[in-house]
């Protein structure tokens, strides 16, 4: 069974549009955008290593790298799955308020995860390396901290993307800095997810050379794509427009 075989029978058009309809309420209210957000992101890691290992995930420790406020705790925990973040900025950790499940944080960077070698089963990265200068060196971290035969799921923002300017919209097309200065023109201030600062431009082809690179590569597909459409990932060029969002999973050789 390939690695993607259960989720692709996840990934339908209805799904697809269900997820593109919550992204309107990521400003608005958050918990409901980042809880349906988590809760699919759980499912997508629990197909994956359901394919790659024939047995459901529970019991097994994950690490979030830049896990935020606790919703993808929650999602996971319902999962049976031991939870534990990483997060830099203490303010996220607390940003969802009452009623989210509380999780093990480490206030650490993903630049250099405070854990040894080989120590978790799942690492998971969820939009985060757009937002590092070095993305491929959080890959790294994710995969030394990563039990052989274990998944590491490393999925971010393709800057040419349609949502590859975050708040800043589409004028991400006219470049970033551009972008960035258009934004603070516009609403006085600098945007939260800031080009050159808090925003990178991280490319498709640049993700899958450094994963193939790896030799630790099982499988690379459109996140939030139904599965007719994955094709998009194999296409130089196009995929850097069609694809969103891109999934990297990955397993250090036992």
């Amino acid at each position: 069974m390939a690695v993607t075989d259960l989720f692709a029978r996840r990934a339908t058009l209805a799904r697809s549009v269900r997820l593109l309809s919550e992204f309107r309420y990521e400003q608005p209210d958050p918990a409901r955008f980042y809880g349906a957000l988590a809760a699919d992101t759980a499912a997508m890691v629990a197909d994956l290593w359901l394919a790659a290992r024939g047995e459901p995930p529970a019991g097994r420790t994950l690490l979030d790298v830049g896990g935020g406020p606790g919703y993808f705790a929650q999602a996971f925990a319902e999962a049976g799955v031991r939870y534990l973040g990483v997060e830099p900025d203490p303010s996220e950790m607390r940003a969802a308020g009452p009623g989210v499940a509380r999780a093990t944080h480490v206030r650490a960077s993903g630049m250099a995860l405070p854990f040894a070698d080989d120590s978790v089963d799942i690492c998971l990265s969820s939009n985060v390396a757009e937002h590092v200068r070095r993305p491929w060196q959080l890959g790294a971290e994710m995969l030394r901290v990563t039990k052989p035969g274990g998944l590491a799921v490393l999925s971010y923002t393709v800057w040419l993307g349609p949502f590859g300017g975050h708040e800043m919209g589409l004028s991400h097309y006219l470049g970033g800095e551009r972008a960035a200065a258009r934004y603070a023109h516009k609403h006085g201030h600098r945007a939260k997810n800031d080009y050159g600062s808090s925003l990178f431009a991280v490319s498709a082809a640049d993700g899958l050379s450094w994963a193939e690179n790896t030799g630790a590569l099982l499988a690379a597909f459109p996140r939030y794509h139904p599965r007719w459409a994955w094709w998009l990932t194999s296409v130089p060029v196009l995929r850097e427009f069609a694809v969103s969002n891109l999934v990297l999973g990955l397993s250090p050789q036992e």
